[in-house]
């Protein structure tokens, strides 16, 4: 079959129909990118200087008592500035400690405050900028796809060639306007990133302004209980017993208070925790709680209808149960013990307390305990377990009050050793299932193919050891020595 060859009459008209076809599809596209062109937005203004004003005289006058506290004798007047002082002198001396709190707070903000500012200020003249050039560049790449059409000329198929030479030279001019976009991008990156630095500042700043109130709080507590008792703080020897001394409230005890907050858990968990307790001293009408804390074993004792009362060497925890209306004494346990007639107690607890004393004092407080003890009544010690490793290297360790370690057979022969006749040991407060090791599941076996005895043989070997780490080490976080008189 042969091909007529195309007449140039007809070659002609269809190039011309190309090349309108090619102009006019030009055409429609270089209209969709003039109309895609980007206006300038309206750009917010850079922020206002921060307010400095109030700083220098809030500096000068914070102090509202810059004299001091007015001199008090035993004249007339002398007395009667000494009973108005005491009226008014505590709020004043709390009104200026948070005047001096928040002076030194906003000194401490005024270079921060700049600092954002100027970074705003900054990154706002920064974006316009960019959003210039950027606008200088679409108008620059419109210009230059104008220019093409002179190029454009299907009548001539080296057109090809120089296409080639405009599509790399607008891949390079995209390539560089990506390379300035995403240096738009880490800038604007970098500069969010100072927000949540500025967050983390601010929840540490919080943090410790809420221990420094809690901190103040409870000084003013103990500076006016001193007053109102005529009580002068001064040094003592420490008693023959090794305790600490409790005829002065212990000016540092909140820190303890804190730690408990923090690290022990809060009262409604340790409430959780004690309840088990209750069942152990019913009908109980006089139980001694040593080391009664927070109080909330207590609270769980006033609302079960069981009579207690409890001791404590830390002043504000003593404090704290107080307020709480629960009955509570600031002394150590075996000058307490000392002080009852012998079966006087019908039951006895310290819950987390024996790891705090000394080997010589805990013998004496569980031989003290023995002769208070009514017969048959309850004594409870609960406390840390050593041989969980969880429990000893995160709980054990972390507490800096802790003196020894005791062993669950330790402790049970130094009660049984006191004349206890009933003594057992129950554990408490189990690893959790997630933090002990895991055993190593056995491949499935496939269809047909017997499982290789090496194999079996080396799964069975490491669960074995596992759950032998796990029976040594990952077992009970707390223990019990129950013991009955």
């Amino acid at each position: 079959m042969t091909v007529e060859p195309e007449r140039l009459e007809d070659r002609l008209a269809r190039l011309e129909r190309e090349r309108e076809d090619a102009n006019r599809q030009y055409n429609e596209r270089l209209t969709a990118v003039d109309q895609a062109l980007l206006g300038r937005p309206e750009f917010p203004h850079a922020p206002p200087a921060y307010d400095e004003t109030q700083i220098t005289p809030l500096n000068r006058s914070w102090d509202i008592l810059p004299e001091g506290e007015p001199a008090l004798d035993r004249s007339l007047k002398g007395r009667l500035r000494g009973f108005i002082w005491r009226v008014i002198g505590p709020p004043l001396i709390t009104q200026k400690a948070f005047n001096a709190a928040l002076v030194d707070h906003l000194n401490r903000n005024v270079s921060a405050h700049r600092e954002a500012e100027r970074a705003i200020t900054t990154t706002v003249a920064l974006i316009r900028q960019q959003t210039d050039a950027l606008m200088r560049f679409q108008s620059t790449l419109l210009a230059l796809l104008q220019s093409v059409t002179l190029y454009v000329d299907t009548r001539d198929r080296s057109v090809g060639g120089q296409a080639d030479v405009v599509n790399a030279a607008l891949s390079a001019l995209a390539d560089d306007w990506l390379k300035h976009w995403e240096s738009l991008l880490a800038r604007e990156a970098r500069s969010e990133s100072k927000h949540p630095a500025l967050l983390s500042a601010y929840g540490e700043l919080k943090e410790q302004v809420t221990l420094a109130q809690q901190s103040a709080l409870l000084l003013k507590r103990e500076v006016e209980q001193l007053i109102s008792q005529g009580l002068h703080v001064h040094a003592e020897t420490a008693p023959a017993s090794g305790q600490p001394d409790t005829g002065a409230p212990d000016l540092d005890s909140f820190k303890y208070v804190g730690f408990e907050d923090r690290f022990r858990g809060s009262q409604t968990t340790i409430r959780e925790r004690l309840a088990d307790y209750l069942p152990v001293f019913a009908g109980a009408s006089r139980v001694l709680d040593i080391g009664c804390g927070r109080g909330e074993l207590l609270d769980l004792f006033r609302e079960a209808g069981v009579g207690a009362y409890g001791i404590d060497t830390n002043h504000s925890m003593v404090q704290v149960c107080r307020e709480r209306g629960l009955a509570a004494e600031c002394t150590d346990a075996v000058s307490h013990l000392q002080s009852l007639q012998d079966g006087s107690l019908d039951g006895l607890i310290a819950i987390q307390v024996v790891e705090h004393l000394e080997p010589a004092y805990l013998a004496r407080l569980i031989e003290l305990a023995f002769h208070k003890l009514k017969p048959n009544a309850a004594m409870v010690l609960e406390t840390l377990n050593p041989a969980c490793w969880v429990a000893f290297f995160e709980s054990y360790l972390r507490d800096v009050t802790h003196r020894w370690p005791l062993h669950p057979d330790t402790l049970r022969y130094m009660v049984q050793a006191s004349g206890f006749s009933t003594v057992t040991v129950q554990y408490r407060a189990p690893v959790a299932e997630m933090d002990r090791l895991q055993r190593v599941p056995l491949p499935p076996a496939r269809e047909g193919v017997e499982q290789d005895p090496t194999m079996v043989d080396l799964v069975d070997i490491v669960n074995s050891h596992a759950d032998k780490l796990n029976a040594r080490l990952f077992t009970f976080m707390d223990y019990a020595v129950v013991a009955r008189r």
